[in-house]
């Protein structure tokens, strides 16, 4: 399998074709069978899904978190206002279960590689967005090319962060082997893989964190998997990868 990244030099905004900028900048043509990793910010940023801090009134409740958990208030009223509900609180660490149902830190609301004084937001719908980028993949190569919109997570017993998926089209992001057998005939029950979150951590490894790789192409990635993953219920998105509420032993 191999992962190359797309580095582009310019500052992304929503004027620009973000699906024509990848392509453009890409030194490998994107072929039948690959799959474009798209981080978070880039696809916020195009989005319009950037507020500036000054524009923030915070609330009382705003300004009593950030009281005592040494935040900036208009942060934390940024934050509440993208969360369906805060699920803990600690150490200066706000998680919450944001409106499109993602349990993060901080309703994914990020500072870096924004001018100072901004801030950027996940996107609304980000299994949308992915949809959108595909299309204008399509009207660009003539590909179906799967996208997988990817951000930086947390995890619970885990030190350190991964990459995530948050948004996909064209492909079943998680891989069900129930019913399967493993290597001694034994039938697996229980056992899933989240292949768009693999992906996405492989895509982060030569992205990075200095925003000049917002995307990267995975390419040689097991073709029948992916063919299986695209004939089954391609279009579902990312939600089999969010735990349901009476699932989750930690909410």
């Amino acid at each position: 399998m191999n992962v190359i990244p797309i580095r582009v030099d310019v500052e992304i905004t929503p004027s620009v074709d973000l699906a024509g900028l990848l392509v453009s900048n890409s030194d490998s043509a994107l072929c039948e069978g690959d799959i474009l990793v798209v981080a978070q910010k880039a696809v916020s940023k195009q989005e319009g899904r950037m507020i500036s801090l000054a524009s923030v009134v915070p609330s009382e409740l705003a300004a009593g978190i950030a009281s005592q958990y040494g935040k900036d208030p208009r942060i934390v009223e940024i934050i509440l206002g993208e969360s369906a509900r805060i699920v803990r609180m600690r150490d200066g660490v706000i998680i919450v279960e944001t409106n499109a149902g993602v349990v993060c830190a901080n309703a994914g609301v990020d500072e870096s590689n924004v001018p100072l004084g901004y801030a950027t937001l996940l996107p609304e719908n980000s299994d949308a967005s992915a949809r959108r980028l595909q299309a204008r993949l399509l009207d660009i190569t003539s590909l179906c090319i799967p996208v997988i919109i990817s951000d930086t997570f947390g995890r619970p017993f885990r030190m350190g962060q991964t990459d995530c998926a948050i948004g996909v089209a064209g492909l079943r992001p998680v891989s069900d082997y129930a019913g399967t057998s493993d290597t001694f005939g034994r039938a697996l029950r229980v056992t899933e893989v989240a292949v768009a979150d693999e992906l996405a951590s492989a895509a982060e490894i030569v992205m990075g964190k200095t925003g000049m790789s917002p995307a990267a192409i995975i390419r040689d990635y097991n073709s029948d998997h992916i063919q299986a993953m695209r004939d089954s219920d391609a279009d579902c998105g990312s939600r089999p990868l969010l735990r349901m509420y009476g699932d989750d032993l930690f909410r």
